[in-house]
């Protein structure tokens, strides 16, 4: 894919991770980090069909932590993950598909608790991939 072909996203954006019931969830580009993370609240690992998920409750909108969606996913992976204090963590990994600007692709998402965050979900370099370029200075590009 070229320059030229490539969308351009904002610092901030709206996407919806159908499988998860979400619709709409501002999430914060960040190109510094490698996997996408997600605020999850009662993380609970178990067993559907003898194969691990783990189920999970989260909140689609910052502004209003009341709203809580019940998710199930299947584990993908278990990984340790340094986050951006240099704190070691081992997280789930859950893939799910994940809809921006009309395209519609799986992502590596890592649970975690982000509640002292300004945003409930970082969108990271190996979901952006080669799909967009980032513009620092502009926000919400493609969200519809």
């Amino acid at each position: 894919m070229t320059t030229e072909t490539k969308k351009i996203i904002g610092r901030l954006e709206s996407v919806s991770l159908p499988e998860l019931g979400i619709d709409s969830m501002q999430v914060k580009v960040d190109t510094g980090a490698k996997t996408s993370s997600l605020h999850v609240d009662n993380i609970e690992k178990i067993k559907v069909k003898g194969k691990p998920h783990v189920k999970f409750d989260l909140h689609p909108d910052i502004h209003n932590v009341n709203k809580i969606v019940s998710c199930t996913a299947a584990v993908n992976d278990i990984r340790n993950i340094k986050s951006s204090n240099g704190n070691a963590e081992t997280r789930y990994v859950i893939k799910t598909p994940l809809t921006l600007g009309g395209d519609t692709w799986k992502v590596e998402i890592t649970l975690t608790d982000r509640s002292d965050m300004s945003y409930l979900m970082l969108f990271g370099c190996e979901a952006i991939g080669t799909r967009f370029l980032v513009d620092p200075s502009e926000v919400f590009c493609l969200s519809e």
